[in-house]
């Protein structure tokens, strides 16, 4: 008992530390903790240590080179700080599959914790560093290239990249899970098709507006001070809908593999 008041501390510790480097807003700091500890419940240090490399890397990349993206973030729904919906959107998932495993002690659900956050690595990786490319990206629609930061664009550094982050996860889960090769494997596909499938419903099915005064087309319900025209996608489909969806499907066809082939 006393070990989990010790980590439950620890995570709201870590919250508000993350809260005062302005990697998360206040409502981001309490999600994250929620998070954590979920994490602990069922797969304890491994699944923290999993999270930590997670949460770390993509901070980094996010803070790296920030100035050079500023103009980006004016297109993003979010920028900076990540706040309750950002951190579910991207652990929740990894949260869920802990805790299932809490009440069942199958290897599918640590496949899914992995792939989980392997595509959502892979994702932020492709999004930061992708960010910083010299070219700006193409959009997959119509194949022409488009301004930085726009949904359901790709570019060669994002995706050698997301490649990068589904592989940094695939690995660290090999080592600390004591994973058989071909798991980790899947694990590296899966978190990189992941990052696919956001790349694919961000052009296809996300929101997107239009600021009537400045005309900038941004994922953001308020610009310039009043609100934006939507002029694209469907209800709902936001960005962290988008990104919490393409998490928990391509885990669920992992798991999916998995099951049906062992």
């Amino acid at each position: 008992m006393m070990e989990h008041v010790i980590i439950l501390a620890a995570m709201i510790f870590l919250g508000y530390a993350g809260y005062m480097v302005r990697s998360l807003s206040k409502s981001g700091a309490i999600a994250a903790a929620i998070v954590g500890y979920a994490v602990y419940l069922g797969l304890h240090y491994n699944g923290l240590i999993l999270l930590g490399v997670f949460f770390v890397s993509s901070s980094y990349w996010s803070k790296y080179k920030s100035a050079a993206k500023e103009k980006m973030e004016e297109k993003l729904a979010k920028g900076g700080a990540r706040d309750w919906r950002q951190v579910f959107a991207n652990g929740g998932a990894a949260a869920l599959f802990s805790v299932l495993y809490l009440f069942d002690q199958s290897i599918i659900w640590v496949l899914g914790f992995a792939v989980s956050l392997a595509s959502a690595n892979s994702d932020t990786w492709a999004s930061e560093i992708g960010s910083l490319s010299k070219k700006d990206p193409i959009y997959i629609r119509n194949f022409k290239r488009v301004e930085r930061g726009t949904s359901g664009a790709v570019s060669g550094l994002g995706t050698i990249a997301a490649l990068m982050g589904a592989l940094l996860i695939a690995v660290i889960s090999v080592w600390f899970f004591k994973l058989a090769l071909v798991l980790g494997i899947m694990i590296f596909l899966f978190g990189y098709f992941g990052n696919v499938m956001d790349t694919l419903v961000g052009a296809f099915y996300q929101q997107l507006y239009v600021c009537s005064r400045c005309g900038l087309e941004t994922e953001k319900k308020v610009h310039c001070g009043m609100q934006t025209k939507r002029i694209k996608g469907i209800t709902l489909m936001e960005n962290d809908m988008v990104n919490f969806l393409s998490g928990v499907l391509s885990s669920i066809l992992a798991i999916c593999v998995l099951y049906y082939t062992i």
